[in-house]
C-alpha cells in the first residue's frame, strides 16, 4: 500500500471533448477526492471561429480560435476540479477527408509510436489507475479521436499502466432519443458540429459494461460545456436546458476493455474493485 491518491486520467483529442462523455465521472470523482488527469491531445484550431466562421472561411484565425480554446478549456476544467491539465498541444486535424489531416504537425500525421511515448511519459508520472478514452473508430469515425485511441493503447502497452481501461461509448437508445428531441421541430441539430449525414452512433444498452450515475454533477457538466461558448457542437447540448440535459445526459456510459480487479458486471463506478 501507498499513499498514492487513485487516479483517473481521461484522454481527449480536442478541447471540449472533455465535458461531453467525461464532464461528469471528471467532477465526481474529484469530489470524491479522486486526482483527476486531462490529457487533450490537439490545439482544437480546426473548430469554430468568431462569430462561427468555419475552417477555412473568411474570420477564421486558427491562431485566434487556439487561443481562445486554451481559455475555454481551462474554465472547462476549473468547472470539473480537473486536478492535472496536460496538453500535447498537436494541431487539429479537422474531419476525415480535409486536407488538413495530412498537414505537417497535425494529430493524424504523427506517427502512433511517437506521441504514445510522450503520453506514456505522463502515465509514469501520473500512475493512472484507470484511463478513459475513445474506442477504436473515435466513437464516430473522426481521426484525432483515433488518433487519441491509438496513442492511449499503445501508451499503455508501453507502460503497463493502469488497473482498469475504458472506452467511451453512450446508449444508441438514447442517442437515438436525444435526436428526436430536436428532429421533431425540424431543428436539424447534429451534435457532432459537421453537416454531413449522422454516423452510427454507439451500443445497444446489453453491450455497455460500465453505467457511471453522474446527476448530482449534471449541472457542473453543463456548466463545463457552456465554458466552450464558441463551439456549435456545445450549443447543441445547450439548447436542452439544464433539466432535460440532466435527464439525458446524466448517466456516463462506458465500455471496459482492460480490467486487473476482476470487478463484476455491470459495473456503476470505474474504480470499482479499487476500492
Amino acid at each position: 500500500m501507498t499513499d498514492r491518491p487513485l487516479t483517473l486520467m481521461a484522454v481527449h483529442a480536442h478541447p471540449d471533448d472533455e465535458a461531453t462523455g467525461t464532464g461528469g465521472v471528471l467532477r465526481r470523482y474529484a469530489t470524491e477526492g479522486i486526482q483527476t488527469v486531462l490529457v487533450t491531445c490537439t490545439d482544437g484550431s480546426c473548430g469554430d471561429g468568431a462569430g462561427g466562421a468555419k475552417h477555412g472561411e473568411p474570420g477564421h484565425d486558427p491562431a485566434a480560435v487556439v487561443a481562445m480554446r486554451r481559455k475555454e478549456l481551462e474554465a472547462s476544467c476549473e468547472v470539473l476540479g480537473v486536478t492535472h491539465l496536460e496538453l500535447l498541444g498537436y494541431t487539429d486535424s479537422g474531419m476525415m477527408g480535409w486536407p488538413t489531416n495530412d498537414a505537417p504537425g497535425s494529430f493524424w500525421s504523427t506517427p502512433v509510436e511517437e506521441a504514445a511515448a510522450r503520453l506514456g511519459k505522463l502515465m509514469e508520472l501520473y500512475q493512472p489507475d484507470v484511463v478513459v478514452t475513445y474506442d477504436e473508430n473515435g466513437f464516430y469515425g473522426h481521426p484525432d479521436h483515433i488518433q487519441a485511441n491509438r496513442i492511449t493503447m499503445a501508451a499503455l502497452h508501453m507502460t503497463g499502466m493502469a488497473s482498469k481501461v475504458y472506452w467511451t461509448t453512450v446508449p444508441r437508445s438514447r442517442f437515438e432519443q436525444i435526436m428526436r428531441e430536436f428532429g421533431a421541430d425540424g431543428q436539424g441539430l447534429d451534435p457532432l458540429g459537421d453537416d454531413g449525414p449522422l454516423p452510427e452512433i454507439g451500443l445497444p444498452d446489453e453491450e455497455i459494461t460500465t453505467w457511471v450515475d453522474t446527476t448530482p454533477f449534471a449541472s457542473q457538466k453543463f456548466d463545463a460545456l457552456a465554458a466552450h461558448a464558441s463551439q456549435s457542437d456545445s450549443a447543441f447540448f445547450l439548447q436542452l436546458g439544464k433539466e432535460r440535459f440532466t435527464q439525458l445526459m446524466g448517466v456516463e456510459t462506458f465500455v471496459r476493455v482492460h480490467d486487473t480487479t476482476g470487478a463484476a458486471f455491470p459495473e456503476n463506478d470505474l474504480f470499482a474493485g479499487l476500492r
